[in-house]
This record gives structure tokens, sequence and C-alpha cells, in this order.
């Protein structure tokens, strides 16, 4: 057994870039390489996307991309891969990335897929209560899409005990994918907390990618980092103790230091006591963290308690529609122009009867983020871009938002800037509800094949 593996960050979601993963494969020296791919919403809008497009084949729509710039490099070096992108067709991923390691020369690769996260069909059986809302989840059955409940690392550890290089899942929770390589490598039990806080602790480190080596971090002034248009991608060396150093490769832009981390482990974390993962309980109250070196901090102590005995359950139910548009005011005067022009759509929504559950009118450069908050004598804007989108019930009703903007250009005020819409300017709205399931109750399954 190792003493110490090295794993990097491929990806911290579906629209990430490619080329630092690329490099974490070429100079990593890696012994796996992850990749997470997945929000909230992520299954839902597959789902709404295979039920208008039968071609599409239901994993990560970068799928190609990213393997094609990371396969030859793993392959040489013999770094296994463990990733979500198998989003709700894991099997058809693992089909194709099997098909582009035949077309580099590579075969008799082992890839495994697991499944078992969806779980659409017997969601309302399995499930009672609406965390959210505290409703039954059986008031969402007339607009329900998918379900899928988070699975943990165990799927994943089974795949590579059985010999797979290369390990594609749905959705699993975020840790769990970094996590599964320190549980095989290392033979750690699946209930020793001990073990496995720690390690989920340092796969939410991770999870996020350029966020622990300065992404999202950089505020220009205050905290500073160099070279941010060429951010490297974390790289976790973790011992058999469950402690790791975090770092990334050399002469990549950002850095890696006690702020970062600080930031990155606080992150989405509601209780730092008690952070819930389908594998373990974290407590991040424990841990401490020390700087050993330029870009390279040391993550330990960090605490778990035994895992729940319940999963969460995403479920994405439809929610109606959204119309959306923009036009631009520019030079003195924006602001008056676009205020009036505020005032001409919203008695023109009156004439054409828009039915909308919500409407908003906010000016990007001014009050759009704030809203209501904006300070009342904040500086007038040189320029203005007037956004509007209403909610609303049927597409029909959502498509009176582009009509009546697209009248603002002859029939609206001086000055109206209006972009051609080349794009549909509807959208169908995903909620997204949460809720519990027993454990037992969702079994996953792990197939292989080989390329």
């Amino acid at each position: 057994m190792k003493e110490t593996i090295r794993i990097g960050s491929g990806a911290a979601w579906w629209g990430d870039r490619v080329e630092p993963a690329a490099l974490n494969a070429e100079k990593g020296d890696l012994d796996y390489l992850c990749f997470e791919t997945m929000a909230e919403a992520t299954v839902s809008a597959a789902q709404v996307r295979a039920r208008r497009d039968k071609s599409f084949p239901g994993y990560d729509t970068y799928l190609d991309d990213r393997m094609k710039a990371v396969l030859p490099a793993c392959m040489k070096r013999g770094t296994k891969i463990v990733t979500n992108q198998g989003w709700i067709n894991p099997d058809a991923a693992a089909r194709r990335v099997a098909e582009l390691l035949k077309e580099i020369g590579y075969t008799g690769v082992k890839i495994a897929s697991v499944n078992g996260s969806l779980i659409t069909e017997h969601v309302l059986e399995l499930t009672d209560t609406i965390m959210e809302t505290g409703e039954k989840t059986s008031t969402l059955k007339s607009t329900l899409i998918s379900a899928e409940a988070y699975l943990g690392a165990e799927p994943i550890v089974e795949a590579l005990k059985a010999g797979a290089q290369i390990v594609i899942t749905g959705r699993v929770a975020d840790p769990s994918i970094f996590m599964a390589p320190m549980m095989y490598e290392f033979g750690w039990d699946p209930l020793d907390h001990v073990k496995l806080g720690q390690g989920t602790g340092i796969g939410h480190l991770m999870e996020c990618g350029a966020q622990v080596t300065g992404g999202y971090f950089m505020d220009p002034g205050f905290k500073d980092v160099p070279e941010p248009w060429k951010f490297g991608f974390p790289i976790a060396e973790v011992s058999r103790d469950g402690s790791a150093i975090i770092t990334k490769v050399a002469g990549t832009g950002g850095a890696v230091n006690l702020q970062t981390v600080k930031e990155q482990l606080l992150y989405e974390v509601h209780d730092p006591a008690n952070y819930l993962t389908p594998d373990v309980v974290v407590d991040f109250t424990t841990v401490k963290l020390e700087q050993v070196g330029p870009d390279r901090v040391r993550v330990s102590h960090i605490g778990g308690k035994p895992r729940t005995p319940t999963l969460k359950v995403s479920i994405g139910c439809t929610e109606g529609h959204i119309g959306e548009d923009m036009f631009f005011y520019a030079g003195p005067g924006a602001l008056r122009r676009a205020q009036i022009a505020k005032k001409v759509l919203e008695e023109r929504f009156k004439i054409v009867n828009l039915q909308a559950e919500d409407l908003r009118i906010d000016f990007l450069g001014l009050n759009a983020i704030h809203g209501a908050a904006t300070p009342a004598d904040a500086p007038e804007p040189y320029e203005i871009a007037v956004r509007v989108a209403a909610r609303t019930k049927t597409k029909e009703e959502a498509a009176k938002v582009g009509r009546e903007i697209d009248g603002m250009a002859v029939s609206g005020i001086a000055h109206t800037g209006k972009r051609v819409p080349h794009q549909d300017r509807t959208r169908e709205v995903i909620g997204v509800w949460s809720s519990l399931v027993p454990r037992e109750k969702v079994p996953a399954s792990v197939t292989y094949i080989e390329s």
C-alpha cells in the first residue's frame, strides 16, 4: 500500500476550463485525476434536454473535450480517472470514453459506470417531506421531472477494487469523488468516521477546483494573486492518516495559501461542525492549517462523526417559463430614457394582458443586483442595459416579453439600442427541491466494459 497519493482536480463544474485539467494530467505527477461537473440542477436540466432532443446522449456535453485533453497523458502515466460526467447516463459515457481510448490506440482499459442515483420512478414512494417547505413530496407529482439521490464513495471504491482505471458516475456527492481513491489506496473502512471525516474535508477543498488556488478568491487591491489568467487546478498530496498538502503545478497562476484554503474550507458549509455528506458528517472546527512552503498548505485534524441513516435527494420539477431580453442606452440622459422605457413596457404589458407570476425590469449597471437596496444617490451610469424578465406558466405568455421589447426598436424612446434576437428568448424553469431517503433504499450498481 502507498503511504502518499496525489489527487488532482480536473473540473469544478460543467462549464469549467479544460486547459488546467490537461496541465494537471501532463505535469501533476498524479495517481488520480477527478472531475466534478454537476450542480444542483444539472440532472433536471439534462432530463429536460433529453425530452426535447432524442439525440442527446445524457452525459456531460464536454465529455469529449475533457477526455481528449487528458487521456493520452493519463494513460501514459497510469493516472486513474474518477468523474461524475455520466450525468443521467453513465453507461453511455463509459462507452464513449472506450471509443475515445480506441481512437488513440489504447485497448483493454477497464472502465466502470456507477448507476443507482436516479430514483425518479420511485421517489414519491421513498420520500415523505419537502425539506424547504415541510409539505408532502406527493404534491410534486404533476410537475416532477427527475429525482436523484446523492451517492457516496463506496461504489467508486468497489469499481477501483475491481481494477477499473476510469470510473464514471451519475450523481455522487462532490467530495466523495476525491475521497474514494483515498479509501481504496489506504484501505479505510467505510464506517471509520475519523478517517472519512478527514478525507471528505480534503475532497471538499478540492471539489471547487481553482477556488482553492485563487479563483473567485481574488479581489484586486484586497486579495491579489499572481497571473489569474492561468490559474492552476489544485493537487492534494494525501497521506495515509488523512492529512494532506494542497498545492498546484509549479509555474501556474494563482496561489495556495492560508487565505485561499480557509475561504474554500467554509464555502457552502452551513454548519462547520456538522457538514453532512453521504459518507460521513464532517467537523471543520478542529482543523489545523499550516503554510509549509510556497503554494503548499498542510491540512490536518479535520473531524468526523458517524454518517446519517438517510441520503439527500434532489427533486427537479417544472415551474413554468421565463421570458427575457434586454436593450440599451448610453451617454448623457441614459438613466432618464431607461426610466421612461420601463414605464412604457409596464403599460404595454397591461395592454397585451401579460399573465406573469413575477416581472422584473432592472437597470444593469445601477440596480439589477441590489434592487431596492440600491442607494437613492447612486451615481448615474454612462450606459445602461435594461433587462426585462417575466416568469409565466406557459411559453406563450413568456414570449410576450420578447415581442414587446422588439417594439422598443422603433416604437420606443430615442437612442434605444436593440440587439437582433437570434436566439429563443424563453426558457423552461426548473425548480429543485430536497428530501431525504433511507440509504438502504438506494442501492448502487457498477457495470464494467473495456476499450
